[in-house]
């Protein structure tokens, strides 16, 4: 099992200023402003998750993609959380995607 992070821990680590701690996970909406844009990050998104071996939710609508991340077996955020999250936020910003504080 991978060791927990605070919320605090998460938030200042570099990287993640798209991302807000809720609870036990990290959210980000990206305002991708098509649909055909949130496929393409939703892609790039499930290459890093496989990648990692660390899966978000992700749910996909026009026109934007929000993720949660939470390391499911630690019962909150780690430090899994905070590389994919700092993974995902830069595949966004290379599609041109910018991302919605939540």
């Amino acid at each position: 099992m991978t060791e927990r992070i605070s919320a605090e821990d998460f938030r200042r680590a570099g990287g993640v200023d798209d991302w807000a701690v809720e609870g036990e996970s990290a959210e980000a909406v990206f305002r991708t402003g098509s649909f055909a844009a949130g496929v393409a990050l939703v892609e790039r998104i499930g290459i890093l998750a496989d990648t990692a071996n660390h899966h978000p939710d992700v749910d996909l609508r026009y026109p934007s993609v929000a993720v949660r991340l939470t390391t499911h077996d630690s019962g909150g955020l780690t430090d899994k959380d905070v590389s994919l999250a700092r993974a995902i936020s830069e595949a966004a910003r290379k599609l041109g995607v910018s991302a919605e504080r939540v």
